[in-house]
């Protein structure tokens, strides 16, 4: 099976030669990278989020296996849905899917699915695909997307994924896909964002999940994040960097009701 593109030309690209300049152009290329538990990096189309993307994955080592979660916007398949087999496509070439760290996962959660449905037209993971594939074209690929879970859910979810990698004995980055609070005045969003970014630092993903809940901000990626940070910390992580953060408004010249997209790296 080959997982052909959905947003190809629209939220990015469609073009190869294009896409490698403009991925290439929110590079920072100064910078040296690090190994990373995983790190959170937003999902618009790159002309609102490719900035911070960008300044995200070139500060962190791809290893050969990458997990990336994402929310399910359509509410498409199971709500936690991977897809085990075959290759995702994108402009830049295909990537090939990691049918054994999939299979360990799916042994270690009993609610996980192997769906394809979730994936056909899901946005969220696939424009974090061609930022990986521009700075490593042979890496493994855990695509899974996420719906409807609980905190409790979110927390076994990432203790199965901590399991899975340190029965898999290597690096494995997982890359959680969310953006920020969605169509609020500039202000407002900054300040809600910042709340919930000051818990990400802190390593807290009951404390995200629940301030989200709790103050109702419209976060996408709560569940992947949540999910993410609960491995990581299980894992080892003891740091956060918070790499970038700026909203839609800071490329549309309209703050009055905006999107926020942060960039973070846990170490």
């Amino acid at each position: 099976m080959v997982r052909k593109p959905a947003v190809a030309g629209r939220f990015y690209p469609g073009n190869r030669a294009r896409l490698e300049a403009e991925i290439r152009s929110y590079f920072d290329e100064g910078t040296s990278r690090v190994k990373s538990f995983g790190v959170v990096s937003p999902h618009a189309g790159y002309v609102y989020s490719g900035k911070v993307a960008g300044q995200v994955f070139s500060r962190v080592e791809i290893p050969k296996r990458v997990v990336v979660m994402g929310p399910n916007h359509r509410g498409v398949g199971g709500r936690i849905a991977v897809m085990s087999e075959g290759t995702w496509e994108t402009p830049l070439g295909e990537v090939s899917l990691d049918n054994e760290l999939t299979a360990k996962l799916m042994a270690a959660i009993d609610i996980a699915e192997d769906d394809s449905r979730a994936h056909a037209l899901e946005h969220s993971l696939e424009v974090q695909v061609p930022f990986l594939q521009a700075i490593r074209t042979d890496f493994l690929l855990t695509p899974i997307t996420l719906g409807g879970l609980s905190l409790k859910q979110c927390l076994t979810l990432g203790d199965a994924l901590a399991g899975v990698i340190d029965e898999l004995g290597e690096h494995v980055l997982m890359v959680a896909s969310s953006d920020m609070t969605h169509y609020e005045p500039d202000t407002d969003a900054r300040a809600r964002d910042r709340e919930v970014i000051d818990l990400m630092l802190s390593l807290d993903p009951e404390g995200v999940f629940r301030i989200v809940q709790e103050k109702g901000i419209t976060m996408c990626g709560v569940m992947p994040v949540t999910a993410m940070l609960r491995a990581a910390r299980t894992l080892g992580a003891t740091e956060v960097d918070l790499v970038d953060y700026m909203t839609s408004g800071d490329t549309s010249g309209d703050y009055s009701s905006v999107v926020g997209y942060a960039g973070l790296i846990v170490r």
